[in-house]
């Protein structure tokens, strides 16, 4: 087995820097494919690992190491997928994508770092919003696998193939399905300064209590809907209706009290909310918006979808778990 090299022995190993270069589009690929950070990253690490474990001779021997990587990615998604349906019958109630931060954060781990790297652009493209993450999480594994190696990775359907085990046609037929899901999904989204601008009055109208003027910022037929994973307190069943949605989310800054603030913030390349409580994220709040009114939230509360945006993020304290704990009992009936 061939060892990791050591920082510094590329000079030795030319290809070394491009194998490692790859680690942020398999990390994309994961994330989208996943909805989820910590599996996106095991997806890269098992990659990896299975590179290093070719022998020196097989390595040489693949043309393209950048494209076997996404192949055995794209492979490790798929299982994974297949797996993660099982595991989904017996969580307490509805599944959310786990929310992405501010990309200069996340990748970089650095708040207020410019990210350039075209890789780490298409983290801020339509791929990753909310809204197209729970569409994509409607689909079959394969569907899915399909779908976003072809039209957001480009990957050819001939190539496509080889990873979800079909031939060209059926991928074709695939990604085919799949679009027409996204096409029947897809709200027209108006300029970002717009939506920005919605979820600020959304805010002001929140804190205010003011259940008139919920009403008129949210879609009559708007969803709301939450993850608490069993972790933390909040409604089990999506909240249909603009003026249930209201008046529900004014009874929780009623409870909630002086120990809430809210931020503005970027949630996965769009404007959202996040709530803290005792310094500490208790709630990320994902928006679909058309024109001026709320069509969809997702409230995320569970806090193991959350450890990014606690890690190093704004207002972070060193509180207890039990001050989280208790955070977590006083938000998102």
């Amino acid at each position: 087995m061939t060892t990791r090299a050591e920082p510094g022995d590329d000079r030795d190993d030319p290809g070394l820097g491009a194998i490692m270069g790859e680690r942020r589009r398999l990390f994309n690929l994961g994330y989208r494919l996943l909805g989820s950070l910590a599996d996106a990253e095991d997806v890269v690490q098992e990659t990896y690992a299975r590179w290093y474990a070719l022998s020196e001779r097989e390595q040489r021997a693949i043309e393209s190491p950048g494209a076997w990587m996404m192949t055995v990615a794209g492979r490790i998604c798929l299982n994974l997928l297949g797996s993660a349906r099982a595991r989904r019958e017996t969580y307490v109630g509805d599944w959310i994508p786990e929310p992405l931060p501010e990309p200069s954060e996340w990748i970089t781990g650095r708040p207020g770092v410019g990210v350039t790297d075209p890789a780490d652009r298409i983290t801020l493209d339509e791929s990753v919003t909310m809204a197209f993450l729970v569409v994509l999480d409607s689909m079959t594994p394969a569907e899915r696998v399909a779908f976003v190696l072809h039209d957001v990775f480009r990957y050819p359907f001939g190539e496509v193939a080889e990873i979800v085990g079909r031939t060209p046609a059926a991928c074709r037929q695939l990604a085919s399905s799949a679009r027409r899901r996204i096409r029947t999904a897809r709200t027209p989204a108006g300029p970002s300064a717009g939506q920005a601008a919605v979820v600020k009055r959304f805010r002001a109208a929140w804190e205010a209590k003011d259940i008139e003027a919920l009403i008129g910022l949210l879609d009559p037929d708007a969803t709301a809907t939450a993850d608490g994973g069993g972790l933390a307190v909040t409604h089990v069943r999506p909240l249909v209706g603009g003026e249930r949605i209201a008046r529900a989310y004014a009874e929780i800054a009623r409870v909630a009290g002086d120990r809430t603030t809210f931020v503005e913030c970027t949630v996965n390349g769009l404007p959202g909310l996040v709530a803290y409580q005792y310094g500490t994220v208790a709630t990320v709040f994902a928006f679909e918006i058309a024109g001026d009114r709320i069509r969809r939230i997702w409230a995320v509360r569970n806090p193991e979808k959350l450890r990014p945006w606690r890690a190093g993020g704004p207002g972070r304290t060193d509180g207890s778990a039990d001050s989280e704990s208790a955070a977590g009992r006083e938000t998102g009936r």
